[in-house]
């Protein structure tokens, strides 16, 4: 058996736990789990197997009894725009990238919308047609529903909630090619109603044009008479006032060929004139003047322009003839001589009358200069009054400007008006659909509900689902432990054996059989407690169940034999006063015992009797039974015979009555180096452990582990469904 330390090395594989404790996980352990479920299905396999098919069964069933429908498909484009037969006609702004997949939406929910379906509803007048309401499996109304409703509205809304109950909509990922879908147990009635459905959205998106065009027309209409009104009085606002101003309205036509509209004002023209003629007088005036300052302090003989005179050089050449002659006379004749004194006054005659017209060239300057100062004068005594009423005329420019710009803002308004009322005229009637019917719904041949095929592969999903959850039900509230598994994962205790289920002859022959399965089972069980504790095996153990009939007996013995054959001293004490047993499986001592030495009336040497299996092994019945084993138990002698023994012998095994509705086990418990909890696989719990393990946490003991009797490998996983125990044995 190499002492059972390969079975060791399994059994040691799981963790060591606290009482009580949730078994940690520190990793996802996948193949546990799927060892987990194998085990599972294996356990409930029958189970399984009927929910599945009851399931399938249902579904089959269900799927025969329902009413056969159909589904008929039409098949629409939906455009973000419609080609615009004239440019600017189109009403709604152009839809970007970004808003195609909302637009897109919104025209499926126009689709599925109550007003589309009420159209329908009424162009077909369903809500009169009975076929219409047994197609779509509902009976007509009889009677109106809300106080003050009509039968015929009723109807109505009735035949619309079928209808949109029987329609789907749906549209691909970037696409724009929307499929409409109606159900019905009436192949032709879906058809036609999802033909409908295509060509009344498609009417009724053009329609939608066209009102929102009428709409459109109507309000620029009125815009354009209110806004005419107010042009027409701005412009004659803004006449009265230029007319009142003494402002003239002159168009002219720019050099863009628009016309310009400019205001003439003659104030200002008489200001530009008269104030150009002031300037110029100003300039004559000053030449004049430097001209009189230069001539003012000379002769006139010494001005050029004196000397340059015609009439002056006539004088001075008769002046000087004049005096030619005097000298001649005087040549001649003395000073009082008549011809001289005449020749003298012609000499003088002629320097007076050159005098004369000397001074008045030089006198036409000064003439000259004061006229130019006279007119400058004059010209500026004009500008002076005319800037004041030129600013006065500003002034009311001022306020024509405020009434100019308030005609031309009406003037622009009523001409944008016009211009796009126009263009609404021209395009209305002329609106392109940006809806277009693909492919018309066919009257379908088969139905597209029910699916045998399909409803039989959901039925056994769904079967397959539901024994999952019976099985977890069943599993959450059974707490039975059939497998090595069980023992970690539901009540968190170390495994120390596995002893597999074997028939009674077996059982009962204690598995004498050296090779048996349940001998080499106990045997891996002694080797697993004596790596169970730092000092090998435990000086006295306790072996106790959950309850009566779990194999606890029958494993202390074995314990205790194997031990024995170990070549250790052991006893095996019978600590089960209310059931004892050890007397009749070794044969002998039904008349003395554990009891007699509680009740100090035997000595523990008069108790001790030799086991019949083994020299090294001794045994103490529980006889003779005592009236109140809790009272004698709760004594002090029960310490004292444990104490005997265990300076006496090696190892101590105490069989212990179940944990449960007794007092017994943690009387004794207490005095113990360990226990050891035995566990039938084989039947089920119902808590008991669960509720046991709390016990034994309470009075703080120390259980070594679990021992799991009656094991079947089927319910395990594949680990265990090769028989190790049996190596060997042929």
């Amino acid at each position: 058996m190499k002492d059972g330390r390969e079975n060791l090395k399994d059994i040691n594989s799981y963790p060591t736990q606290e009482i009580g404790s949730d078994p940690e996980q520190p990793e996802f352990d996948l193949h546990g789990l799927l060892k987990l479920a194998i085990a599972l299905v294996r356990a409930n396999i029958l189970l399984i197997a009927g929910v599945v098919l009851g399931v399938v069964a249902l579904g089959v069933i269900i799927t025969l009894l329902i009413t056969p429908k159909y589904e008929a498909a039409s098949q629409i484009l939906i455009e973000d725009q419609a080609d615009q037969i004239i440019e600017g006609g189109e009403l709604q702004q152009a839809i970007t990238s970004k808003d195609t997949e909302r637009f897109l939406q919104t025209q499926l929910g126009i689709i599925q919308g109550r007003s589309l379906a009420r159209t329908i509803v009424q162009d077909g007048k369903l809500g009169s047609d009975a076929s219409f309401f047994t197609a779509f499996g509902d009976e007509m109304p009889t009677e109106p529903k809300a106080p003050g409703e009509s039968l015929e509205d009723a109807r109505r809304e009735k035949a619309v909630d079928l209808l949109l109950e029987g329609l789907s909509v749906s549209i691909p990922v970037d696409s724009r090619i929307a499929t409409i879908k109606v159900v019905s147990r009436n192949a032709a009635l879906s058809a036609e109603l999802a033909n409908k459905y295509a060509e009344r959205f498609s009417a009724y998106n053009l329609n939608q044009k066209y009102d929102s065009s009428s709409y459109a027309r109507k309000f620029l209409a009125n815009q354009l008479q209110e806004t005419r009104t107010k042009l027409t009085e701005s412009e004659r606002e803004l006449n009265q006032y230029a007319r009142a101003a003494g402002l003239i309205r002159v168009n002219s036509d720019g050099s863009d060929g628009s016309s310009r509209e400019s205001v003439l004002s003659v104030t200002n023209g008489k200001l530009v004139q008269l104030n150009a003629a002031a300037a110029a007088a100003t300039a004559e005036r000053i030449a004049a003047e430097d001209r009189w300052k230069t001539l003012a302090n000379k002769s006139a003989m010494s001005i050029s322009e004196v000397n340059s005179n015609s009439a002056i050089t006539q004088l001075v050449a008769a002046k000087a003839v004049a005096e030619s002659e005097l000298a001649e006379e005087l040549a001649q004749h003395k000073d009082g001589y008549s011809t001289v004194k005449a020749k003298r006054r012609e000499v003088a005659e002629l320097n007076r009358r050159i005098g004369e017209i000397g001074e008045m060239i030089k006198g036409s300057a000064r003439t000259e200069y004061e006229a130019t100062a006279e007119k400058e004068r004059s010209l500026l005594d004009q500008v002076g009054s005319l800037q004041d009423e030129a600013l006065n005329e500003q002034d009311r420019g001022v306020q024509y400007s405020v009434l100019k710009r308030v005609a031309d803002t009406n003037r622009a308004l009523y001409e944008s008006l016009l211009s796009r009322y126009n263009q609404l005229n021209a395009s209305a009637g002329a609106s392109s659909n940006n809806v277009t019917i693909v492919d018309r719904a066919i009257t379908p041949h088969k139905p597209s509900s029910p699916n045998l095929p399909l409803n039989v592969a959901l039925s056994f999903v769904l079967g397959l689902l539901a024994a999952a959850g019976v099985v977890a039900l069943k599993e959450l509230l059974d707490d039975a432990v059939r497998s090595p598994e069980d023992v970690e994962r539901k009540l968190g205790m170390r495994l120390l054996g596995l002893v597999p289920n074997a028939d009674d002859e077996q059982i009962a022959d204690g598995g004498k059989g050296r090779r048996s399965d349940v001998n080499e089972a106990y045997r891996s069980l002694v080797t697993n407690l004596s790596y169970s504790t730092a000092d090998g095996l435990p000086k006295v153990l306790v072996v106790t169940s959950s309850r009566e009939g779990e194999g606890k007996s029958m494993t202390a013995r074995a314990i205790a034999t194997d031990i024995a054959q170990l070549g250790k001293r052991a006893i095996i004490v019978d600590a089960d006063l209310r059931r004892p047993t050890l007397h009749r499986a070794f044969g002998k001592g039904g008349k003395f015992g554990l009891t007699d030495y509680l009740t100090g009336q035997k000595t523990f040497d008069e108790i001790v009797l030799k086991s019949p299996v083994h020299d090294n092994l001794d045994f103490l019945t529980a006889m003779p039974m005592a009236p109140e084993p809790s009272f004698l138990l709760a004594g002090e002698r029960l310490q004292k015979v444990v104490e005997e023994a265990r300076a006496r012998y090696d190892v101590v095994v105490l069989d212990c009555p179940p944990l449960l509705g007794l007092s017994d086990v943690p009387l004794i418990a207490q005095n113990a180096d360990g226990v050891l909890f035995v566990i039938d696989g084989s039947s089920f719990h119902r808590g008991a452990i669960k509720a046991a393990i709390r016990r034994l946490d309470l009075i703080n003991v120390r259980v070594l582990g679990a021992v799991l009797n009656r094991f079947s490998p089927k319910l395990g996983s594949e680990d265990y469904s090769y028989n190790y125990y049996s190596y060997g044995s042929e």
